[in-house]
C-alpha cells in the first residue's frame, strides 16, 4: 500500500500560524488592558481637562471692585483634537490670536500633541514586545521552528496578529474619544473637515501602524526573551519617527494619505520582515 503524506504548503503553514496567534491574542489577558487603557484613555482626558479649564484663577483673591481675574483656557476646544490635527493648521491656530502668550501656545500645541490618538503608537510598542518576548520566555517559539514552522511563516503571522491587534488599539480610541466629547460637552464641528475625510484620517492612523509594527516586530525578534530591552529599543525608533506621524495622517486626510501610509506600510512590513528573518536565522532562539 502506497504511503501518502500531505504536503505542508506555505498557505497551510501561515493559515496554521494565523489561527494559533489570532487565538493566543484574543486570549491574553494584556491585551484586553491595553485595550480598555486605549478607551478610557481619550474619556479620562477630555473630561478632566475640560473640567479644570475655564476656572477663574483670581477669584476671592481681592475685592469685588478691583479682582482681576483670568480665565484657563481648556487644553481641547474640540472633541476632534484629540483624533488629530489639520495639515497646516499649527500656522492659522497662532495667526488667529496676536495677543495670544507664544509660550502659552507652545505648551497647549505640544500638550495636544502628545495627548491625543496618537501616542497609542508607543502602546503598540508595549503590546508587540509582551507578545514576541513571551514566545521566547516560554519556549514555544523553539520548540515551533523544531518542529513545523518556518521563521518567515512566524515572521508574516507575527506582523499581521500584531496589526489587527493595534487596528483594534485605534478604533477603541477612536470609540471612547467620542465619548469622552460627549460627555465632556465638547462641541464636534468638523471645519473644513468632512467625514469622508475623518475615515480616511483613522484608515490612514491604521495603515501606517503596520511601520511601527513592523519595526517593534524587528526590534523584539533581536531582543527576544529581554522584555526590558525591546521596549527600550522600540520607544527609542518611536520618538524618532513620532513627528511624521500628525503629517501622514491628519484631520483632512484624503485618499493620497491613505495610499501613502498604506504603500509605506507594506514595504516597511515586507522589508523589516525580511530583517527579522535574517535575525532569527543568525541568532540564537533561547
Amino acid at each position: 500500500m502506497e504511503n501518502k503524506f500531505e504536503h505542508n504548503g506555505f498557505g497551510k503553514r501561515l493559515s496554521s500560524m494565523l489561527k494559533v496567534d489570532f487565538r493566543r491574542m484574543f486570549t491574553m489577558r494584556t491585551f484586553y488592558i491595553i485595550a480598555g487603557a486605549c478607551f478610557l484613555m481619550p474619556i479620562l482626558i477630555l473630561t478632566m481637562t475640560t473640567m479644570f479649564g475655564g476656572e477663574d484663577s483670581m477669584a476671592g483673591t481681592q475685592p469685588p471692585s478691583t479682582s482681576v481675574t483670568t480665565q484657563a483656557e481648556p487644553m481641547f476646544e474640540n472633541t476632534w483634537q484629540i483624533i488629530g490635527s489639520f495639515s497646516g493648521g499649527a500656522e492659522q491656530d497662532t495667526s488667529a490670536d496676536t495677543n495670544a502668550d507664544p509660550a502659552a501656545m507652545g505648551m497647549s500645541m505640544d500638550m495636544t500633541t502628545m495627548c491625543n490618538i496618537n501616542m497609542l503608537y508607543f502602546g503598540m510598542a508595549v503590546l508587540v514586545c509582551l507578545f514576541v518576548s513571551e514566545d521566547f520566555k516560554s519556549g514555544y517559539s523553539k520548540n515551533l521552528f523544531t518542529v513545523r514552522a518556518k521563521k518567515s511563516d512566524y515572521v508574516i503571522s507575527k506582523t499581521l496578529v500584531c496589526f489587527v491587534g493595534s487596528a483594534f488599539m485605534l478604533i477603541s480610541f477612536f470609540v471612547g474619544a467620542m465619548l469622552g466629547g460627549a460627555i465632556a460637552g465638547l462641541p464636534f464641528d468638523l471645519g473644513t473637515a468632512s467625514i469622508g475625510s475623518i475615515v480616511m484620517c483613522m484608515l490612514s492612523k491604521i495603515f501606517l501602524s503596520l511601520v511601527f509594527v513592523a519595526i517593534f516586530l524587528a526590534v523584539s525578534v533581536a531582543a527576544k526573551e529581554r522584555t526590558w530591552l525591546s521596549m527600550i529599543g522600540s520607544f527609542a525608533v518611536g520618538m524618532l519617527l513620532f513627528m511624521m506621524i500628525p503629517m501622514l495622517t491628519p484631520l483632512d486626510a484624503t485618499s493620497v494619505n491613505v495610499i501613502m501610509c498604506l504603500v509605506g506600510g507594506a514595504v516597511f512590513a515586507v522589508g523589516l520582515g525580511a530583517v527579522s528573518g535574517v535575525i532569527l536565522n543568525k541568532t540564537r532562539l533561547v
